[in-house]
């Protein structure tokens, strides 16, 4: 079923005062899209130059793959575009983090639901979004969804590595307006 929610959306303030502004980025099994979304958020926030100010993570709402590398296929897609992704470790999404990141973004409509049935109070529900509503080139109505890869050919990490590109610029761009005044934490 396509997700629907509307096309850009705006990243929520920063929940503390002074400290690195946390996104977590969620996918099923968290070895192919949020591990692939991760790296290339993390050369966006670099590009818009908001190293210190932003930390970026990632993991997926199932536990089948805790531990292990990202798929052969995304890491395959990186290497190919000029990025490194042999340092991931796929990890399990925890609903106690919903309270420590200040945007939580779903690769998809089954993981926004997961992710907002976590959600423990209303302002934890309203720093859940699917990431591709941040591609500011994506028109209402729009499927806001990144297909799933697993199991398929080099093209479909290809598409992945596309959308979640647009996206990740799209939400770097919002978070250097938003964090413009904010100094970036040592570290």
């Amino acid at each position: 079923m396509p997700a629907h929610d509307h096309a850009s959306v705006t990243a929520p303030a920063p929940r503390h005062a002074s400290g690195p502004y946390r996104v977590c980025l969620v996918c099923l099994g968290n070895i192919c899209r949020s591990p692939t979304a991760e790296v290339v958020l993390r050369a966006e926030i670099d590009r818009a130059g908001l190293s210190g100010k932003v930390e970026v993570d990632s993991a997926g709402t199932g536990d089948w793959h805790l531990g292990g590398p990202m798929d052969p296929g995304a890491r395959a897609e990186l290497t190919r575009r000029g990025y490194d992704g042999t340092a991931h470790r796929a990890r399990q999404f925890k609903p106690s983090w919903l309270e420590r990141y200040d945007l939580v973004a779903a690769m998809d409509a089954g993981n926004l639901e997961r992710l907002r049935r976590m959600a423990r109070d209303p302002e934890s529900a309203q720093r859940i979004a699917l990431f591709l509503s941040f591609d500011p080139a994506r028109a209402d109505g729009q499927d806001l969804e990144v297909p799933d890869p697993y199991n398929g050919g080099p093209e479909g990490f290809e598409l992945v590595f596309d959308l979640v590109q647009a996206a990740a610029r799209g939400l770097a761009d919002q978070l250097a307006v938003l964090l413009a005044d904010r100094p970036a934490t040592p570290g």
